[in-house]
């Protein structure tokens, strides 16, 4: 084959080989200076995700609001919205996502990701929940898409905030505030959840699943219930289903402690004292330990001082029963025999806690107070 045509057939396909990447884009940092970041918690069990671009405010103090991020609606010049809302950040849309549905400041919003936008306004401002969350910025806004609206107040900064922030705050087990931080400002909304609801669904549909082939997720199940009073029949099912359920099932001193304290709450003590009775000989040291100690806070002194008897006479003289008998006789009110068995954990006690603590116990019995 003539040399010059082979040469001129390789450089085609060597050509052709290249068209499909003239117009890929390494990786680079986001336009503008401004950082990408995220961040994500969880307020019960649901996870709260956003995704956004951190603007800076780059020497700009006191020309944010109001200026750099108009206030209200305006027509950007661009795209197909001729009123839209400011981004909430930088560059693409910011993005948030809840797993389960939630109330943004008494509002209901089902679990879904979204658009975030902010139409600022010093007085209040109106926050912007869209289920179009794959569009750069707010160019195309579209109010059609809101799925919600709510309207809060800014709160003024004391430090100036140079990039942008979504924090987390005033963390409680099923309600957090999130606010958007910049410059002296900040945009704060409240975020619920039905964490009860959520949780006791979320119980349901794993112990359907591999989980539940161990008596213990049972068990972790109907703690839930008991440690928040709520939805007993169920944790009593759920209980049962530790103690008794084919191949899982087994009696040992957490099911039948765990069903016992179902049944206490829901007034059957004949038979949560069956239960406990059976589940004693089966407690192991620190399982007697613990409930003794939860009797004393349940003021039950009587039913506690057998818990750390039983403890005691299972394992004589080892330092948690002798802390168990110390608090058990203080429970009844007899201060010297509690501060006998002080003394004789004092010199078992291994670490710098447990001695401060014993002080501690010993000068309150000394000045004739409970050590519980």
């Amino acid at each position: 084959m003539n040399k010059g045509l082979t040469t001129g057939i390789l450089l085609a396909i060597l050509l052709v080989g290249f068209v499909p990447f003239t117009h890929a884009q390494l990786t680079t940092a986001p336009n503008g200076g401004n950082k990408k970041a995220s961040v994500s918690e969880w307020v019960g069990i649901t996870n709260v995700t956003l995704q956004y671009s951190r603007p800076g405010v780059k020497g700009r103090e006191g020309k944010v609001w109001g200026e750099l991020i108009p206030a209200g609606f305006i027509d950007q010049g661009f795209g197909t919205s001729k009123a839209a809302p400011w981004r909430a950040g930088a560059n693409e849309n910011t993005i948030i996502e809840f797993n389960t549905d939630v109330k943004i400041e008494g509002q209901d919003l089902p679990a879904g990701k979204y658009g975030f936008f902010v139409a600022y306004d010093p007085a209040e401002c109106t926050l912007i929940f869209s289920r179009n969350s794959t569009s750069w910025g707010s160019f195309f806004y579209d109010p059609k898409e809101d799925a919600l609206r709510v309207k809060v107040k800014p709160v003024p900064l004391n430090n100036s905030v140079e990039w942008l922030r979504y924090e987390f705050k005033d963390q409680k087990e099923s309600s957090a505030t999130i606010a958007l931080e910049w410059e002296k400002l900040s945009v704060p909304f409240k975020v619920e959840t039905d964490y009860i609801k959520t949780q006791l669904e979320s119980f349901r549909r794993e112990l359907r699943s591999n989980k539940g082939f161990t008596w213990n997720a049972w068990v972790q199940a109907a703690q839930f219930c008991i440690q928040h009073n709520t939805d007993l029949d169920e944790g009593l099912d759920w209980a049962n289903t530790a103690v008794s359920a084919p191949f899982i099932g087994q009696k040992n001193f957490r099911t039948l402690s765990t069903r016992a304290q179902v049944l206490t709450l829901q007034g059957k003590t004949v038979d949560a004292d069956a239960a406990m009775k059976e589940a004693m000989p089966l407690g192991q040291l620190n399982d007697l330990h613990q409930y003794g100690r939860m009797l004393l806070t349940q003021k039950k002194p009587k039913e506690a001082f057998e818990a750390f008897k039983m403890n005691y006479d299972k394992h004589p003289g080892e330092f948690t029963t002798n802390m168990g008998m110390a608090r058990a006789w203080s429970g009844m009110g007899d201060y010297k025999k509690a501060m006998a068995f002080l003394q004789k954990a004092q010199p078992q006690a291994t670490d710098q806690v447990n001695k401060d603590n014993i002080e501690k116990c010993l000068k309150l019995l000394q000045e004739g107070k409970d050590i519980n």
